[in-house]
C-alpha cells in the first residue's frame, strides 16, 4: 500500500459494483485534478457508459473532447487504440485501412484472452509513458471484469516470451506495478452486496495482480441527523399524544415530515453494519473516503462539481 497521495500518481482505474456511482466518482476525480492544475485526462471503457452525461457534453470519442481548461474527456476504442498503435510502433499510416491484419487481430483477439483488453490498457499506460498527462482517470471495468483487464499484460507476456510484443508489455507491466504511479479507487456504497464484492475485489486483486489498491470510496452515505440528545427528542416527537398535538398545532402534513425524517434514521442505522464490515474487513492502514449522498435525480455537470468537492474535502 502506497502513501503517495492520491492525486500525485499517474493512473488511476476507478472501479466498482454497477449501480454504486463509479462513474460519478471517475468524472469528480477528474475535475478534482483539473482544479489543482494538473494536465488531466478521464477515459471511458465501457462503451455503453454515460460519462459524456458528468460533463454536460456531446458523445465522447477516442479523438477526446475537452471538458474544461485542463480537462480532456474521451471513449475508448479498441479498433482505434490498434490504428494509433500500428502508426506509432509499424509506421502504418493512420488511415490505412487495415484489411488483412484486421481480420487477422480479431481472430487472435477472440482465440487469445487479454488481446482486446490490452489494448485499453495499452493506450492509456502510453499516455502516462510519453507524459501526455500528469492524470489518466480510467472509468473501468466494474468489478466482475477489472481484473482481466489489469492483468491483460500479464497474461499476455506469458503467451509470448520474446519479440515485441513481450517488450511492449514489459514497460506497460512496469507503470501498473508501480504503486507510485498507479493506483486502484475501489467505489462502494454501504449496502450488503456492494461490501461484498469490494472486500472479494481487493482480495483477488491482492492474489492475481501486483497493482496498489490506492483507496476506497464509499458512495452515497447518509448524513448523521441528530446527536444523542436530539435523537431522545425525535423520538419524543413521534410519540401519538405529542404527534397528536403537533397535528393539532400545524396540520396534517407534519406527520409526512416526521414520517420522512424516521426513514431517514432507520437508512442511516441500517447502513452502519456495512460501513462496520467493511472498515473490518479492509488490510490495515487502507485509506477510505467518504461521499455524502446526493438527492438528485439526475446526473450533470451540477452533481459531479458536489462530489468533487466532498472528495477535496476528504483529501485534506
Amino acid at each position: 500500500m502506497s502513501s503517495v497521495p492520491l492525486l500525485d500518481r499517474r493512473l488511476l482505474f476507478v472501479t466498482g459494483k454497477g449501480g454504486v456511482g463509479k462513474t460519478s466518482v471517475a468524472s469528480a476525480l477528474g475535475v478534482l485534478a483539473a482544479g489543482e492544475g494538473r494536465r488531466t485526462l478521464v477515459c471511458e471503457v465501457d462503451a455503453k457508459g454515460n460519462l459524456a452525461d458528468f460533463y454536460g457534453v456531446g458523445p465522447l470519442s477516442f479523438a477526446g473532447v475537452r471538458v474544461r481548461d485542463g480537462l480532456t474527456a474521451m471513449a475508448m476504442d479498441t479498433e482505434a487504440s490498434l490504428k494509433e498503435y500500428m502508426s506509432l510502433q509499424l509506421r502504418i499510416p493512420l488511415l490505412a485501412r487495415l484489411g488483412p491484419l484486421a481480420r487477422t487481430f480479431d481472430f487472435v483477439a477472440n482465440a487469445a484472452p487479454g488481446v482486446k483488453e490490452i489494448l485499453t490498457v495499452g493506450k492509456l499506460t502510453y499516455e502516462v509513458k510519453e507524459d501526455n498527462y500528469d492524470l489518466v482517470v480510467v472509468d473501468a471495468a466494474a468489478t466482475g471484469h477489472v481484473v482481466g483487464q489489469l492483468a491483460s499484460p500479464v497474461a499476455i507476456s506469458e503467451l509470448v516470451s520474446v519479440g515485441v510484443v513481450r517488450s511492449q508489455t514489459e514497460w506497460m507491466t512496469d507503470i501498473l506495478t508501480d504503486p507510485a504511479q498507479t493506483g486502484v479507487v475501489l467505489v462502494t456504497a454501504p449496502e450488503e452486496m456492494p461490501v461484498t464484492e469490494s472486500l472479494e475485489l481487493i482480495e483477488r486483486l491482492s492474489d492475481e495482480t501486483d497493482i496498489d489498491v490506492a483507496t476506497v470510496v464509499v458512495n452515497r452515505v447518509l448524513p448523521e441527523l441528530f446527536s444523542h440528545g436530539e435523537e431522545a427528542i425525535f423520538e419524543r416527537l413521534g410519540a401519538d399524544e405529542v404527534r397528536g398535538s403537533l397535528v393539532d398545532a400545524v396540520g396534517p402534513g407534519v406527520r409526512h415530515v416526521l414520517d420522512g425524517a424516521q426513514l431517514a434514521v432507520d437508512m442511516r442505522r441500517g447502513s452502519v453494519p456495512h460501513l462496520e464490515r467493511l472498515r473490518d474487513g479492509l488490510p490495515a492502514g487502507m485509506p477510505v473516503l467518504y461521499v455524502p449522498y446526493l438527492f438528485h435525480r439526475s446526473h450533470g455537470t451540477r452533481a459531479t462539481q458536489r462530489i468533487a468537492e466532498a472528495l477535496g474535502e476528504e483529501l485534506l
